[in-house]
């Protein structure tokens, strides 16, 4: 954890990496080895969509990593409803007539969408955000609601409360494409808007105009993303929001529907890329935000090696505390591929020198919009970086594996990735990718996933599924707990910074001067009743951990809520960052982490 390292060269390297992981797997089995594939690249080459070097992981058996940090609640909860993570397409919010930006903050972390967001309040779309914090999104918006973190199902049931009690459902739409409406219906009759209100925190009047307006609005476009589902009910909370266009049918109007994520709609061949086949026999999964479990916990066998692969585990999972007793383990070996000496790489054995992404080829998907796109290498890798692709490639020769599946060369692999049969897939290759840079998806136009009917079990929108039952309100765990809230009153928000991308460019002198360091941002009547005042120097804290923040004093967080930005490297802030009070519990749906599902007190240091 010092961050202490000597230079060595690269054979030395990959032969001590080579000697460390054969005596591993030879005395505890592959599954002692953990590859952690991060969000540093969502590339399918060189990072987190493609697993980077997966197949060399199951020739030797290594365990499964779970990527759940980011959406696995809300694709789980998607999924449960429509039968996809995928939603409506993003750039049809400009035929919305009423556009909902619910626990999303497109001007600081979603730009490309701004753009149709635009073109729909030209034509005349009224702009609502929800989110606890009015931020530079609810600042430019028609209207800002400010629930309570967690409670946006509740929300939801209490906007369809008024849109029944309107009669303004969609019957034809709900007796031809939904399964279980009549018991989704009488959950709804349990929500009235003065329980949301007194839930959610949310002014009665202010539930029952906005679900008139939905009410008589056709179509409405939800725009719904990540910070939205980080708690503990956060998969039901985008099961019900998803719900909303069906009661109104506008899942078969251009403009309407949820804009969750776009990935279910990539039909690419990820399982010719991964390789899973080279795998001997089943093999056990980890989930990457349960690292200090994984770390401190598992046995049978106990993780013996980490491969860290373009992420900061020690900046960006829950329990910080936790996580770094576990990366400190005297017995475990851990490789770090990086470009910085961030948190995680001051925990590591070995540091092998990473390209960004302009040093090397890669194909993306985007979950945020319907294209495919090639990243052709701008400029050489500086100094001794390689490309993840040819690290695991030169790592197999030395350790004399000889499946010919491990030295396919980059474009080979992106030519096995291209290859799917599915329609929407059609025509695209790589010479054609590589000549245009980036090509939509071959999908009709307009792109209606759902007027006529979802791939989910039934073949209808599930108001009741066979997996998660009937679609209802899962309170937050910590923020709905009484004894809890009386140790820990305030509900804490760590979202995106506007100047950096999760834990990446948090090194960079002058962003960081721009964001002002580590701050928390408090209602005046909170911080009066701790007597703190502003740009005053606190300890956020409870019993997992603290970091300490500037007090920042707005009306743009409400009472009872502290929020703050994630990313901040914990080396660079004073020893910790939000992280350190962030607990590892799992949502209800998908097993996704709890960032927004925590509670705090703050108090003043000298």
């Amino acid at each position: 954890g010092e961050g202490r390292f000597e230079r060595i060269g690269w054979d030395e390297a990959l032969d001590e990496i080579a000697a460390r992981l054969e005596g591993i797997v030879r005395e505890h089995g592959g599954e002692a080895v953990w590859p952690y594939w991060g969000t540093g690249t969502l590339g399918y080459l060189q990072g987190l969509e493609g697993n980077s070097g997966r197949r060399f992981f199951n020739v030797l058996g290594a365990s499964a990593h779970y990527a759940n940090i980011c959406s696995a609640a809300g694709n789980a909860g998607m999924a449960e409803a429509v039968g996809s993570p995928g939603g409506m397409d993003p750039e049809d919010l400009a035929h919305a007539g009423l556009v909902l930006l619910w626990g999303t903050n497109p001007l600081t972390s979603g730009h490309h969408v701004w753009k149709f967001v635009q073109e729909a309040r030209k034509a005349g779309a009224h702009l609502v955000a929800i989110d606890p914090v009015r931020t530079r999104t609810a600042q430019q918006a028609d209207e800002h609601l400010a629930p309570l973190p967690g409670t946006d199902a509740a929300l939801a049931l209490g906007l369809l409360n008024v849109i029944v009690g309107l009669g303004a459902q969609d019957e034809g739409y709900l007796a031809r494409h939904t399964l279980g409406w009549e018991e989704f219906r009488g959950r709804i009759a349990e929500f009235p808007p003065e329980r949301a209100a007194e839930i959610t925190g949310v002014p009665v009047e202010r539930i029952v105009a906005l679900g008139e307006r939905i009410a008589r609005t056709r179509p409405t476009a939800i725009r719904a993303t990540q910070g939205l589902q980080r708690h503990s009910g956060g998969g039901s909370a985008l099961r019900v929001i998803a719900g909303i266009p069906a009661v109104t049918g506008d899942w078969a109007r251009r403009g309407g529907g949820v804009a969750f994520s776009t990935s279910g709609h990539v039909r690419l061949n990820k399982a010719a890329l991964w390789r899973d086949d080279l795998r001997r026999g089943p093999v056990r999964t980890l989930s990457m935000t349960r690292l200090g479990e994984g770390l401190l916990d598992v046995q049978d066998p106990p993780v013996k090696a980490l491969f860290v692969i373009a992420a900061n585990p020690a900046g960006s999972t829950p329990h910080q505390n936790k996580v770094r007793r576990g990366l400190a383990r005297d017995d475990l070996f851990t490789v770090v591929m990086e470009q910085f000496p961030t948190d995680t790489v001051d925990y590591a054995d070995i540091v092998l020198p990473a390209t960004a992404q302009h040093e090397h080829a890669d194909l993306h998907e985007g979950y945020g919009h319907l294209y495919l796109t090639w990243n052709e290498p701008a400029v050489a890798p500086p100094g001794e970086c390689l490309p993840t692709t040819e690290t695991f490639r030169r790592l197999a020769r030395r350790m004399g594996l000889d499946e010919p599946a491990l030295y396919d060369s980059d474009e080979s692999l992106a030519e096995q990735l291209l290859a799917s049969d599915h329609p929407w897939m059609a025509g695209i290759t790589l010479d054609r990718l590589r000549k245009e840079g980036f090509v939509r998806m071959s999908l009709p136009d307009p792109f209606l996933p759902y007027a006529e009917g979802f791939p989910t079990p039934s073949g209808r929108f599930e108001f009741r599924s066979e997996g998660a039952g009937l679609a209802g309100y899962v309170p937050p765990v910590e923020v709905a707990d009484e004894e809890r809230a009386r140790r820990f009153p305030l509900a804490l928000i760590s979202a995106a910074s506007h100047e950096f991308l999760n834990t990446q460019f948090a090194n960079n002198p002058e962003l960081r001067r721009r964001s002002g360091g580590l701050t928390v941002r408090l209602h005046g009547d909170d911080a009066k009743a701790r007597g703190l005042s502003d740009g005053q120097r606190v300890r956020v804290g409870n019993d997992r951990g603290a970091f300490e923040a500037v007090l920042k004093i707005t009306d743009q967080v409400r009472p009872g809520v502290a929020a703050t930005t994630k990313g901040h490297w914990a080396k660079l802030a004073g020893g910790a960052n939000a992280n350190a009070v962030v607990d590892e519990r799992d949502t209800d749906l998908g097993g996704g982490p709890v960032f927004h599902d925590t509670r705090v007190e703050i108090t003043g240091l000298p």
